[in-house]
């Protein structure tokens, strides 16, 4: 059965043999429609093939994206009803053990340069043997690091999104918006050798895949593992706060300000809407403040 025929019947289900609400359905329809344009863009188009990883890695997206925890635990619910109904009609229950994702409040913290320079050390160091997985991980934190890109957008990047001359991704950010964001040399060296060497390793040949990075199996690379190796590389580092990718991004735009970037420019490039976010975003170090007193204040 295919995943948008599962839905369809599951929801015609919750309408006449469970007498769910119209508002309920309507919301379990956007929900699910969510699950079958993630499930398409991970090449599974069979209800049979729906994994709990899958649905993990849609839940994840949905907390990246920004989307609030009510929200989530809706379609957390979607995806554990329509799969007990799968299972009620002869398939599998991918969702038995299915929990809805808890989103951290807290702002991401922001490592320092050193912090940063010795993530990035770290990862070179594992890539030099020349390791598919050592390769794309490198290549995926110089990125996410260099042009402050959600998680999402940077899972969503094709070959194609990547102009190696001008050093920018083109990417997709919330409300479809489209934005071009520049990245620097050490990102490109990282990135070139991922795409020479690395990802020929993992590519498939037979179902070739036009996503930048690649999963284990030949598929776009998942959300949460670009959460699990964020989370792993930071966990041991000073500092309290998340430890996921976000905190790159923030680290980034932080690192931009300290250096001396245009407010707005930085808006820019995070994709931000509004000015307001990007001020409440990014945080002013201690050490920039001190520098702006010394250059300015009459008294420093």
């Amino acid at each position: 059965m295919r995943i948008d025929a599962a839905i369809a019947g599951y929801l015609d289900h919750l309408e006449r043999e469970r007498g769910y609400s119209a508002n309920t359905v309507r919301g379990y329809r956007g929900d699910l429609r969510g699950l079958a344009a993630h499930c398409e863009q991970a090449d599974i188009d069979d209800a049979a093939a729906l994994e709990i990883e899958t649905l993990r890695d849609w839940l994840f997206a949905s907390a990246e994206a920004g989307i609030g925890k009510a929200t989530i635990a809706r379609r957390s619910a979607a995806a554990r009803g329509l799969s007990r109904w799968i299972a009620a009609n002869g398939g599998t229950d991918a969702a038995g053990r299915l929990r809805t994702p808890k989103r951290d409040r807290h702002l991401p913290r922001v490592l320092s340069r050193q912090a940063m320079d010795g993530v990035l050390a770290e990862l070179s160091e594992a890539a030099a043997e020349g390791d598919a997985v050592a390769l794309r991980d490198l290549a995926v934190v110089e990125l996410l690091y260099a042009s402050a890109l959600r998680v999402s957008e940077l899972v969503g990047l094709d070959i194609d999104d990547v102009d190696l001359e001008r050093l920018t991704v083109r990417v997709v950010g919330k409300g479809s918006k489209e934005r071009v964001v520049p990245f620097g040399r050490p990102a490109l060296d990282a990135v070139l050798d991922w795409m020479r060497v690395g990802r020929a390793q993992l590519a498939n040949a037979s179902k070739p895949h036009p996503a930048l990075f690649l999963g284990a199996r030949g598929g776009r690379l998942g959300q949460r593992r670009v959460h699990e190796l964020v989370t792993t590389l930071l966990e041991s580092l000073p500092g309290s706060g998340p430890h996921g990718p976000h905190t790159l991004r923030h680290t980034a735009a932080t690192h931009l300000l300290d250096g001396g970037a245009d407010l707005r420019a930085v808006q820019e490039m995070l994709g931000h809407a509004s000015l307001g976010t990007t001020q409440i975003y990014t945080h002013v170090s201690l050490e920039r403040l001190a520098e702006a007193y010394r250059t300015a204040h009459p008294r420093a």
